[in-house]
């Protein structure tokens, strides 16, 4: 696999030129401060292809070019929503740049309570507490219909638990779970949130699915014309949130949206942190039936701890190698997927992987760096998984 480093651009605390210290071989990137529904010009693109290879690297994979409300509500600027996609994607293949990654999770981007909980080792890591969203959910947003996702145990456990919560450690709680990535939900406030939720009055899951499935049908011609790979993130944690339904969970969910849009160009970016937060997640198991449209990979692991309901399950991002999915039979399964696509002669045989949401370590604690995203923590992430890869 391809060893590459998800960089946030010129904002970044992290120095590019650094990284060939580290061994990374690629960078998935994007342009965050364009808000979704923005069209990726010749020219931003170009500027930061540019800057990629001055510091001596290529633009691997675009993680993100968003999908924006509007076109997952399917709401009245679809069409031109739909259309300034389509010529994003044909500038982003005009500058040689093949894969692009995005995500149909309504509203909020990946969701944690906690970002930098103290762990054993003095070290922090990103965490879910189902009962902390539920504070959140019920008490800080106050959103309506919220009492029909909780039973009456969470929410008296919800409301105890919202009255030892000053001022502060409120403001803390709900700027955690609404900060999202750089452009784009990490200056909402409360009634931006409120405002979004009521465009999804009525959408089911199935609704959600479909007009997934019609975005796709819509993008996917002109990807696979281009030579483009899209591949969707999964729902980050994999059940529903906010009473909104999460549609990219499981690995049948998976499946589904790749028979609907049966090509090359429709594929999955394989998040074995996301996915691996649901008990009984078989990982290798992904690869092998879903394999070949496998197009961008996310190595991490999370961990479930005990929380107030097994179904939405509390978890921290864990080192790499110590969480729930089984890496080592991971890693293993995608070097096999990459052999078999060498065997076949396709010209995507290397599977660009990055190392996700390392745990901050050592110097990370003071570098003020993305959430999620150290330079210690992912280092040593890459340099196992490395390990893991040159094993096999």
């Amino acid at each position: 696999m391809k060893q590459c480093w998800r960089w946030f651009g010129p904002a970044d605390t992290i120095a590019l030129g650094d990284l060939h210290m580290v061994g990374v071989q690629g960078i998935v990137t994007a342009l965050h401060h364009l808000p979704p529904g923005t069209l990726w010009s010749v020219e931003e693109i170009a500027k930061r292809k540019t800057l990629l290879e001055k510091s001596g690297f290529t633009w691997d994979v675009v993680e993100s070019l968003p999908v924006s409300e509007t076109i997952k509500t399917q709401g009245a600027e679809l069409r031109s929503h739909l259309e300034t996609y389509k010529l994003s994607l044909r500038n982003l293949a005009d500058q040689g740049i093949r894969t692009v990654c995005y995500n149909f999770m309504p509203i909020l981007d990946w969701t944690r309570t906690e970002l930098r909980a103290t762990q054993p080792h003095g070290g922090t890591a990103m965490r879910f507490s189902l009962l902390d969203f539920a504070v959140f959910d019920l008490h800080i947003l106050a959103r309506s219909g919220a009492d029909e996702d909780y039973t009456p145990e969470h929410r008296a456990l919800a409301r105890d638990r919202f009255n030892t919560l000053d001022d502060a450690a409120r403001l803390a709680l709900q700027r955690n779970i609404i900060m999202g990535l750089p452009g784009s939900n990490d200056k909402w406030t409360l009634p931006d949130v409120e405002a979004r939720l009521e465009t999804y009055r009525g959408v089911t899951a199935a609704r959600l699915r479909q007009n997934l499935i019609d975005f796709l049908a819509e993008v996917v011609p002109m990807a696979e014309t281009l030579g483009i790979r899209l591949c969707c993130h999964p729902d980050d944690p994999p059940f529903p949130l906010l009473g909104l339904p999460r549609v990219m969970s499981t690995t049948d969910d998976y499946a589904h949206v790749l028979d609907a849009v049966a090509s090359p160009a429709n594929g999955a970016t394989f998040c074995t942190g996301s996915l691996g937060v649901a008990a009984g997640f078989d990982a290798p198991g992904f690869v092998e039936r879903l394999g070949p449209r496998i197009h961008f990979v996310h190595l991490r692991n999370t961990k479930r701890t005990q929380g107030i309901d097994d179904s939405r399950p509390d978890f921290y991002e864990a080192p790499h190698l110590e969480g729930d999915t089984d890496m080592v039979a991971t890693i293993r399964a995608l070097v096999g997927e990459e052999r078999r696509r060498k065997a076949q002669g396709r010209a995507d045989w290397e599977l660009p992987m990055r190392p996700d949401h390392g745990q901050e370590l050592l110097g990370d604690r003071l570098a003020e760096s993305m959430p999620g995203y150290p330079l210690i923590g992912r280092m040593r992430g890459l340099a196992e998984l490395r390990g893991i890869m040159a094993a096999c």
